[in-house]
């Protein structure tokens, strides 16, 4: 680990107010050699079965060798290689032309060829947010284990979720916080979607009313799967509707057939292996709704009734032309359970879960005009339909555009929302404003100045004149702050709490 004190640099107060901002020296890099295992298509079937012919057609003793070169060059790159070649191969078995036994050698060889490296991030390391670690275990009093997810943009400016974990030490003679994170691992792993994931009856149902898929051919469909199902009876649910008419299936059939399939695998699950480092483990883009990237993850370590905690994340789903919110939850960053969210509500970017139910429903902050900010209620995680108008732009620096910048923090004063605004130049800056505890409509208290604003060093990047920041949390008295520096690299800064908390009007 690389450990450096948070007090390092010196920011700037906030003007007319005793707020002093401290920025940390960490700074975490995008780091071109951080490289993934990807399927390679360099073309249709026809191109694929013609590049497989070529390979066949090398003589077995040059399969050896080559296969040993390669082998050579990536083995130390990437875990398992020769276990990928051959999951390669099986995918692209079929255009494989040829009715004689193809040796192991020649079945590697022709994996290698259909993958490629993807470098998650290559074009920057950003927009992070901070949750305590669920292992809290072998730390000095007063330190606190937390885990920070970040958005990682790579080739073709395709963003994943990847992970860092690390320390908040805490001096009881240095009141001020250090900062330690772990260097990453080296091997970057996918997780495995669970092969036949199971789903709630009347969860799935009320989603496919949400999207008007509620007619006769859908009725059909349900109507043969028990309270519970797993994706294989759903399949062949959708089969037998498929060959029951002697006339075959209307177009609205149809319809309604790929629109069931298609709620059913972007509600999906995956598996990291126990002894996956952390860091190692990347949710990259796996559904057709997030064809061109997860964005700007937003973590929350949710309390449930009962005590216990599970993790939740709101993120932004791109397809290259729509932006969906959509959800993940874990409570071992082990298995995640991808969500989608459903109802008039779950629109837009920006939609950050407040960390306990109020009032007995769940609690969301959300954008839904690219404006203002917006307070949502439901009793259902998966539901959102109603939202109230809680905050808009009113100073300089934010009149642009006003969002928050991940989950509200409770304190005794009230809930603590970092909030970023947009103003002259495309300028992004973080400000703060207090929510009551027992009704979050009601705002009590409002930065009138930015918190962190950038500065001469955080200015240049891929996106210049940029702070922003998906998510803080509150350790010891201190706000600790990760944040985005001009959408390229991800830098720390700490606040004192009650300097914030009195600064507010």
């Amino acid at each position: 680990m690389n450990t450096i004190s948070a007090n390092s640099i010196q920011g700037p107060s906030i003007h007319g107010t005793s707020i002093h901002v401290k920025r940390s020296a960490v700074v975490l890099e995008p780091d071109q050699s951080r490289v993934l295992l990807r399927p390679f298509i360099p073309g249709n079937s026809q191109r694929v079965s013609g590049i497989i012919a070529r390979i066949m057609a090398l003589p077995e003793e040059r399969v050896g060798p080559l296969l040993e070169e390669i082998s050579a060059e990536f083995s130390q790159r990437h875990q398992h290689i020769h276990d990928r070649f051959l999951e390669r191969f099986e995918q692209v078995r079929d255009l494989v032309l040829t009715d004689h036994e193809v040796s192991e050698p020649r079945r590697l060889l022709i994996g290698s060829y259909f993958l490629a490296e993807y470098s998650l991030e290559s074009s920057a390391l950003f927009n992070p947010s901070i949750v305590p670690h669920p292992d809290q275990t072998g730390l000095e009093d007063g330190a606190l284990r937390f885990i920070i997810s970040l958005r990682a943009t790579g080739e073709g400016h395709i963003s994943s979720i990847t992970f860092r974990t690390g320390i908040i030490h805490s001096d009881p003679g240095q009141p001020d916080q250090r900062i330690e994170v772990a260097a990453p691992a080296g091997f970057l792993t996918e997780p495995r979607q669970t092969p036949n994931p199971v789903y709630e009856k009347g969860l799935f149902a009320r989603k496919l009313e949400e999207l008007g898929l509620n007619g006769e051919y859908t009725r059909r469909v349900m109507y043969t799967l028990g309270e519970s199902f797993a994706l294989g009876e759903l399949r062949a649910s959708l089969q037998a509707e498929q060959f029951r008419l002697p006339d075959g299936m209307t177009q609205e059939d149809q319809s309604s057939a790929q629109g069931i399939w298609m709620l059913a695998r972007s509600n999906y699950e995956v598996q990291f292996q126990q002894d996956q480092q952390l860091s190692a483990r990347i949710l990259f883009p796996a559904t057709p709704s997030q064809r061109n990237g997860i964005e700007d993850a937003r973590f929350v370590r949710f309390q449930n009734e009962d005590g216990t905690h599970r993790y939740y994340a709101t993120f932004t789903a791109f397809d290259g032309r729509v932006v969906v919110p959509e959800l993940v939850e874990t409570s071992n960053f082990l298995l995640f359970r991808f969500i989608t969210l459903n109802g008039p509500a779950a629109q837009n970017k920006g939609m950050a879960l407040f960390p306990r139910k109020i009032n007995g429903l769940f609690a969301m902050l959300s954008r839904q005009d690219n404006e203002n900010i917006y307070l949502m209620f439901s009793d259902n995680v998966h539901f959102w339909d109603d939202q109230k108008l809680l905050l808009k732009p009113a100073f300089p620096w934010e009149l642009v555009q006003l969002g928050n910048c991940g989950s509200p923090i409770e304190t005794d004063a009230g809930w603590l929302v970092l909030s970023h605004g947009v103003g002259p130049m495309r300028k992004y800056c973080i400000g703060a404003f207090l929510l009551d505890r027992d009704d979050p409509s009601k705002v009590i208290g409002r930065l009138r100045e930015p918190l962190l604003k950038p500065n001469q060093n955080e200015r240049e990047g891929y996106v210049p004149n940029v702070l922003y920041t998906c998510g803080a949390l509150v350790h010891n008295g201190e706000l600790i702050i990760p944040y985005g520096l001009a959408d390229h690299a991800t830098g720390f800064a700490t606040v004192p709490l009650a300097e914030v908390l009195a600064a507010m009007e």
